[in-house]
């Protein structure tokens, strides 16, 4: 564009052309027709020195003629010059007087290259007459509308020359402002091209370089002092970025292990984490994953209110807030009645709209479960763990005020938080109870038509709300946790009830944790014990749960559980499974039955041996014994025999006679 405007010939295109070819045709009406084909430069350098001097006259009628030529043509731009001026922008207006003075300059050059041409075709006429002739000068001559042609072609390559010399020696203070534009985008685009040449060769560098992990003796050095936060960041990146291409950057001799066992240790110290709970989110995630996810614990979640529909439209709590100073938005597609709230000059726990329980305050993770559950008008629903009643109240409010909740909790001191909620939002159907959750399958046994149960769990999905998670959780936690997990979650089954008319039968379990060993590991366990199955939560969102963790296999049916994590879906971590129950059967009570069984028969058999050689041991004893008595009673007798002889022998045969003394007393008989 700027070649355009700084040209003359985008000038000269807007005059009449009938003027420039009747101007073109004017000048060379003057040059004699009998003109031969132009010579070779040498000859006609020649022929210029042989020649004598033109004549006076021959030399005024040329210069006529190229006056005659010049005027005809500056008249023609003069009326195109008119017509730029009504017709071209203030950028032609301004470059008016430049075009004049090169079409005035161009006709000067023509007019001196005719009378140059005339001079050497006289010069030729001149040897032409001294006996040197062409034949074949008739048919060789060009014809006129080629030479008109030539002509143009010629005038269009000095407009090029006499344009880029213009441009070459013209300051920076006589171009337009399009050109300055076009001059400072050029030199833009040769910094940013160098500028990627240096990055290239900087990238180069470093993704061939070898990364040096620190020595013992330098980890020594760094214990005794306080090492920055930029540093441990810079390292941090340079292991992940010797992870990512470990063949070419590893340092010789260094295994994998050794990378990530750094890297875990940085994590901790530049994060404020216990090393066994990095050590698990590696395992868990990937390095860089990892890493973000420990970036976003840091980070607080947005504020999201849920609209409490048995009291207020979203719309219009929407627009009261709006005017007490609160920015806010729709939570997204998937929710009805969540706001996200990013700047408020209010406090927004106590407005009179919140006082009034149009709404809750309520994150939009712990939503999900109660969306999973989908209750229904008239249904018996139970929350196990309701405290504060934030998932009781949304209950409440998808069945409206239809049915029965019964909103259960261990500790009585948090139930008071439920009941002040379930008042201020206008809950009619639900009854509080302060139960053993563990105990509830057996006491209310087939009892519910759903079951929601946000077991207590160790809180590593949040994290930003609870930073003392970070130092106080311990692996051995977790694994506590889970235990009771199991407990609670097989109790909420047998409370279920499989053969609900209204289409109930499904419990939903929700933890706040991340931790595999809380969630796929305790559903599993459940899929072991319970005749049960996984279906569809029904959210369009949220990761896949696992389905093989290090070395351990779940069953395939909990990739339809579903898990949100701060770093990608902008949330708390949480975990949701829906589950149905299918019948009563227990599986592991049949096969304790089968093992009692087979160890009774193994015992009976056990004593069927064993009872033969004691049998006959006793009859041995027996039969022992009685020998022995036998012995002892031929010994006595042989004894009393010995005795009885010599009593014989020693004592005479002394006959004593008895007394009987005859009294005629009478016997005092007892009477009756």
């Amino acid at each position: 564009m700027g070649r355009s405007l700084r040209s003359g010939r985008q000038l000269k295109s807007l005059s009449p052309p009938k003027q420039r070819v009747a101007a073109r045709k004017a000048a060379a009406s003057d040059v004699p027709k009998s003109k031969p084909a132009p010579a070779k430069a040498g000859r006609a350098k020649k022929a210029v020195q042989k020649q004598p001097a033109p004549k006076k006259e021959e030399v005024e009628k040329d210069s006529t003629a190229s006056e005659s030529g010049s005027e005809s043509e500056s008249g023609s731009d003069s009326e195109s010059s008119d017509e730029v001026e009504k017709v071209a922008p203030v950028p032609l207006k301004k470059a008016k007087v430049a075009a004049k003075e090169e079409s005035s300059e161009e006709d000067d050059s023509g007019s001196e290259e005719d009378s140059s041409e005339g001079e050497e075709e006289e010069s030729e006429d001149g040897d032409d007459d001294q006996g040197f002739t062409d034949q074949n000068a008739d048919w060789l001559k060009p014809k006129q509308s080629k030479m008109k042609l030539m002509d143009s072609d010629e005038d269009d390559d000095e407009d090029d020359d006499e344009f880029g010399s213009a441009s070459e020696e013209g300051s920076d203070d006589e171009m337009l402002e399009v050109e300055r534009q076009s001059r400072i985008i050029d030199e833009e685009m040769k910094l940013e091209q160098e500028e990627a040449e240096s990055e290239l060769r900087r990238t180069i560098a470093q993704q061939t370089s070898v990364y040096h992990l620190p020595t013992v003796e330098e980890l020594e050095d760094d214990e005794n002092r306080v090492v920055p936060p930029s540093e441990l960041r810079e390292r941090i990146d340079d292991i992940l970025e010797v992870l990512a291409d470990f063949k070419t950057r590893r340092e010789p001799g260094r295994s994998r292990s050794e990378y990530i066992e750094r890297l875990g240790q940085d994590m901790a110290e530049l994060f404020g984490y216990l090393q066994e709970l990095v050590d698990y989110f590696l395992s868990m995630f990937g390095p860089n994953e990892c890493l973000e996810f420990l970036e976003a614990s840091d980070k607080s979640r947005p504020l999201v209110v849920r609209v409490n529909t048995l009291k207020a439209r979203r719309k219009d709590l929407a627009a009261a807030l709006m005017k007490r100073g609160v920015r806010l938005d729709p939570l997204a597609n998937w929710s009805k009645v969540g706001l996200k709230i990013y700047e408020s000059t209010v406090p927004i726990g106590a407005t009179p709209e919140y006082l009034a329980g149009h709404y809750m305050l309520q994150s939009a993770a712990s939503m999900c479960p109660v969306m999973a559950l989908g209750p229904q008008p008239g249904d018996r629903v139970m929350d196990m763990s309701a405290a504060p009643g934030g998932k009781t109240s949304y209950i409440a409010q998808l069945m409206r005020n239809k049915g029965v909740v019964i909103a259960n909790d261990l500790k009585p001191e948090r139930q008071k938080a439920t009941v002040a909620n379930l008042h201020r939002l206008g809950v009619r159907n639900a009854v509080t109870c302060c139960y053993d959750g563990r105990k509830i399958g057996a006491q209310m046994r087939n009892s519910f038509d759903r079951i929601l149960l946000d077991a207590p769990c160790s809180g590593l999905g949040v994290i930003s709300r609870d930073p003392s998670v970070k130092v106080q959780r311990t692996i051995p936690d977790v694994k506590r946790c889970a235990h009771l997990q199991k407990e609670l979650l097989v109790a909420a089954i047998d409370a279920l009830n499989h053969k609900s008319k209204k289409g109930g039968g499904y419990m939903v379990y929700s933890t706040c944790s991340v931790a595999v060993a809380e969630n796929e590991e305790v559903v599993n366990y459940l899929l072991s014990k319970r005749d049960v199955k996984i279906v569809d939560a029904g959210l369009d969102f949220g990761k896949p749960g696992f389905t093989r963790f290090e070395h351990k296999r779940f069953h395939p049916s909990l990739a339809l559980t579903r898990r949100f994590y701060p770093h990608v879906h902008n949330m708390d971590g949480f975990y949701v499974a829906k589950i149905q129950k299918l019948s009563d059967k227990r599986h592991g009570e049949a096969e304790k039955k089968e093992e009692e069984a087979a160890k009774e028969a193994a015992g009976e058999t056990a004593k069927a041996v064993t009872a033969e050689p004691k049998a006959e041991d006793k009859k041995r004893s027996e039969k022992k014994k009685k020998r022995v008595k036998k012995f002892r009673r031929n010994e006595d007798n042989d004894e009393q025999q010995v005795v009885r002889k010599k009593s014989k022998m020693s004592i005479p045969n002394v006959q004593v006679q008895k007394s009987t003394k005859k009294t005629n007393a009478k016997k005092n008989l007892p009477t009756a």
